[in-house]
């Protein structure tokens, strides 16, 4: 009987759907490093029990020049080819359109080599008083303790919603 090991089946479907992009399914041909993946897990989970506790957050990791991608059809999909592309475009007028923060619940990291996925929920509330929860699979690469690339999947019509429904606060 083969056995395979949850990350290998995940990254293994979402590449053959075409959904991670070449340069994450090239990444799973590498053999692995389980020191490399273990220092890449860990950073990761610290920057979300950061998130947690209010005290930092998976942005902090971001490269300069990382290039995030928001896949599907959501108001915020597309590829942003910088760290401030994507912090001043989707992450300050998200965080603009909430009353009390973000704050997520992880289900799951994998990791191998430079990539790790991590599976996790997230809950807040908008300005206008109601709840918004959306569940989330990121796909990371990251070099040196920093995030390099990144394909965010999310529910696109929970997103949208609050995107459309409240306006976000100006500063």
């Amino acid at each position: 009987m083969m056995t395979i090991r949850p990350f290998r089946l995940i990254f293994s479907l979402l590449a053959m759907a075409g959904a991670a992009g070449a340069g994450l399914a090239a990444s799973a041909a590498h053999a692995s490093d389980p020191g490399e993946a273990e220092q890449n897990r860990r950073t990761i989970a610290r920057s979300f029990e950061a998130w947690r506790d209010g005290t930092g957050g998976p942005y902090d990791l971001l490269a300069q020049d990382a290039v995030w991608t928001i896949t599907g059809h959501s108001l915020a999909g597309k590829t942003y080819q910088s760290r401030d592309a994507f912090m001043n475009e989707v992450i300050r007028p998200f965080n603009a359109r909430m009353r009390e923060r973000l704050i997520p619940t992880v289900h799951a990291i994998y990791a191998e080599n430079e990539t790790v996925i991590i599976h996790f929920d997230a809950r807040g509330v908008a300005r206008d008083g109601k709840p918004y929860e959306n569940s989330y699979a990121w796909l990371l690469r990251l070099k040196g303790g920093k995030i390099t690339r990144a394909h965010a999947f999310f529910d696109a019509l929970a997103f949208d919603d609050l995107w459309r429904r409240v306006p976000a606060a100006s500063d």
